[in-house]
């Protein structure tokens, strides 16, 4: 592949640089602030919350540090895990309180290892027991001298923000002194300002101004609060001594004891502040979500930055990783397509990552499967809430049924909802699951939309963007030989069947990848980032399966919905089939007409027996 396409996918990785960049298109960008949860449940949450917040599209990031590094090792992890699996690029703060020379360069080598190039670099609130602030021992007593040995030590990797105190820090409330802090942290090689939270926008703008003033040339970014409820309000602001306008008071007393009413106001009247700020040439908001979305979504709707507007331009058709040497990967196979944290945990240990055409498979291999985030998620309480107790193979695809209709958030093989995409093929995915087929993955076709389109679109501008119709699903053992030989009649079809003991049967050609995604853009070669290929099909196989035994012992031992869901884990077979006529969307599914699985709405028979020894929906009429 051409180095100037690796160039046009590598996003600029310093905060800096994104603000540069905002400021030369004219185009405002937005980041959000999220801190280490007290509970596991907390911690899923917020990687829930991640993922979906992704998509509005945030410039970056930041994840905080708990006074003293309490919780620094949550801190770290959730960095990695933003950074790597949900591909957002992220700031780790960083303080000095009760942090040991020792601390500071493990958390240091933990966000260089995970692919981190910012930090927020503080000196940090006094543990909660302690009245003032001081030093550790062998620890850094002021934010500056924390950025100088930032610098010192990794040079250029890290871009380091600053705080910046519009209205005053709790110990310090004298402007000028504050001010030349500030300059002393920037010159020892601060590179970007955030601003504590504030709703005083004249005051900011006025601060502003003399930052600029006492040579201060650093892009700043504003800390925004947006507005929850009424009480969760006035705790921050008493907590952070701000100076709330008048306009405020009076809107959000009108609205007291209302959460829905406080929202909409509290989303009015801080759109309204930063449109004044965008207004003055700030381009960057930074967004306090206190690990929330809903206000921090209707905000950015407010200011037409979400919603209705076009969404970003993929680099790739899937969700790149910014993890350390990921991001110039350009190939992965289309198996993990829904489960893409799962993919970048297995091949977290790989040397190098695939650019230009997918390499040997077999080494590096692919990780472990008792790796974290590998298997099924949740409690088997909740799952159990979540699929019910479905006893029939009528009651399994039911639940199929419902999440290609939106109405289930996910499957075993499904950590989110449908692409868009599947819109074109919906009805013969809804058809196949009625009659016990059971669909996990899939695309349509797509020959030659524009690299700009909405729905298919992804890379450079000016391109256009072209893929193969692809089917992976669970097919019983009774009916694997005629889907099979239906497949063969199709020269344009090729296949890979795998049953859980490693029965694998295909008509590919060899062991080879065949590209099911490419695009062709201008003055480049042409990109093929999605595959279909033996090795790593038969790693997702043991994945695959591994999360049907997981949905399994949800359930009691020998209960009937267990017994179900472990005959189809073991004895069924996990197809992939790829239509290599990229002009065809429909055809692939012709496969399984006038198939249907036997016995599917009967409890207590092994799924898929065959009736009359055929399977055909005629041989039962």
């Amino acid at each position: 592949m051409a180095d100037s396409f690796r160039l046009d996918i590598r996003e600029k990785m310093h905060i800096s640089k994104k603000i540069a960049e905002a400021e030369r298109q004219g185009k405002p960008i937005f980041s959000f602030e999220f801190f280490p949860p007290k509970t596991e449940q907390g911690v899923d949450n917020l990687y829930d919350r991640m993922d979906r917040m992704h998509d509005l599209g945030p410039a970056f990031v930041d994840i905080t540090w708990g006074a003293g590094g309490r919780s620094s090792s949550l801190t770290c992890e959730l960095v990695k895990v933003a950074q790597t699996a949900h591909g957002l690029e992220t700031s780790m703060h960083l303080t000095c309180t009760d942090m040991e020379l020792e601390m500071i360069d493990n958390a240091l080598k933990e966000a260089h290892d995970a692919g981190c190039t910012n930090i927020l670099a503080l000196r940090g609130d006094p543990p909660r027991e302690k009245e003032k602030w001081k030093a550790v021992e062998g620890g850094f007593r002021f934010a500056k001298d924390l950025v100088t040995y930032i610098k010192k030590t990794y040079g250029d990797h890290f871009d380091i923000g600053v705080a910046g105190y519009p209205e005053g820090c709790d110990d310090n409330k004298d402007p000028v002194s504050l001010m030349q802090h500030l300059k002393e942290k920037v010159d020892a090689g601060g590179t970007f300002i955030v601003t504590q939270m504030f709703y005083n926008v004249d005051n900011f703008l006025e601060w502003v101004q003399n930052v600029r003033k006492a040579g201060i040339t650093v892009p700043i970014v504003p800390g925004i609060m947006p507005i929850s409820t009424y009480d969760a309000f006035w705790r921050r602001v008493k907590f952070m001594n701000c100076r709330v306008p008048s306009e405020f008071r009076d809107a959000l007393e009108a609205a007291k004891g209302n959460d829905e009413a406080v929202r909409e106001v509290g989303k009015t009247l801080v759109a309204k502040m930063c449109r004044r700020i965008l207004d003055a040439g700030i381009v960057s908001l930074h967004f306090y979500t206190m690990n929330l979305a809903k206000a921090t979504e209707m905000t950015l709707g407010e200011l037409g930055l979400v919603g209705d507007r076009t969404p970003p331009q993929r680099p790739l058709p899937w969700r790149q990783s910014l993890g350390l040497n990921r991001r110039e990967e350009d190939v992965r196979p289309i198996f993990w397509k829904n489960k893409h944290k799962s993919y970048v945990t297995r091949t977290q240990d790989w040397d190098e990552f695939p650019n230009g055409r997918w390499g040997d498979a077999r080494s590096p291999a692919f990780g472990h499967l008792d790796t974290y985030d590998i298997g099924l998620k949740g409690s088997n309480e909740n799952n159990r809430k979540l699929w019910g107790e479905p006893k029939s193979l009528r009651d399994v695809a039911d639940l199929f049924v419902r999440f290609l209709n939106g109405k289930l958030s996910s499957l075993p093989w499904s950590d989110t909802g449908l692409s868009m995409e599947v819109c074109d093929i919906k009805n013969d995915l809804l058809d196949l699951n009625k009659r016990g087929f059971l669909t996990i993955n899939s695309q349509p076709s797509v020959n030659g939309v524009k690299s700009s389109d909405s729905i298919y679109g992804w890379g450079p501008s000016g391109g256009y963007c072209y893929q193969k119709a692809y089917l992976e699903l669970l097919v019983p053992p009774s009916m694997i030989d005629g889907v099979i030989e239906r497949a063969v009649e199709d020269e344009n079809m090729t296949f890979y069947a795998v049953n859980k003991a490693g029965d694998l049967r295909s008509n590919a050609p060899g062991e080879g990848p065949n590209a099911v995604t490419w695009g062709v853009f201008p003055g480049k070669e042409i990109v093929q980032p999605t595959i279909v290929e033996a090795i790593s099909f038969m790693a997702w196989k043991d994945e695959a399966f591994r999360l049907g035994s997981d949905w399994a012992r949800c359930y009691e031992v020998g209960s009937p919905t267990r017994t179900l869901l472990e005959d189809v884990v073991t004895n069924w077979y996990l197809v992939n089939i790829v239509n290599n006529d990229f002009h065809q969307t429909h055809e692939i599914f012709k496969i399984f007409e006038g198939l249907e699985v036997p016995n599917m709405g009967q409890e207590g028979v092994p799924v898929g027996e065959r009736v009359n020894g055929t399977g055909e929906k005629e041989a039962r009429n």
